[in-house]
């Protein structure tokens, strides 16, 4: 079993930033990539961004690439999500995702994933 812990949401006005962190722990030598997912009220779980643990690769939703970064920490198991030029149309409970399948086979779909966090309130006030 993996566990997977989001921390560092909050409020920020529109245009500023945050960074949102997740911690890894268990088995993690299971972890192949670990993602970002948004989800609002009445709304699906939709795909942010993931990072390939081993190779680094990384891949964003056309809504917020070239303004958020993933990364991750290997030594600590962490995976950041810098979050650049906030919209308030990015409101929402993101989600950190493990997944022990390769990013091959898929990664922008919920299933793709074995293991969530709780989740972190991201809420950008215009």
């Amino acid at each position: 079993q993996v566990q997977v812990v989001e921390s560092g949401g909050g409020l920020v006005h529109a245009g500023g930033s945050l960074t949102l962190s997740c911690v890894a722990s268990g088995r993690t030598g299971d972890i192949f990539s670990m993602g970002w997912f948004r989800q609002t009220p009445g709304k699906e779980r939709l795909f942010v961004s993931v990072i390939s643990w081993n190779s680094g690769m990384t891949y964003y939703s056309d809504t917020v690439k070239g303004r958020f970064t993933i990364s991750r920490d290997k030594a600590n198991y962490t995976v950041h999500l810098q979050m650049n030029t906030l919209r308030p149309e990015d409101t929402a409970v993101y989600y950190c995702a493990g997944s022990t399948l390769p990013l091959v086979t898929g990664f922008t779909e919920i299933h793709h994933y074995e293991y969530w966090g709780q989740g972190a309130q991201v809420t950008v006030s215009s």
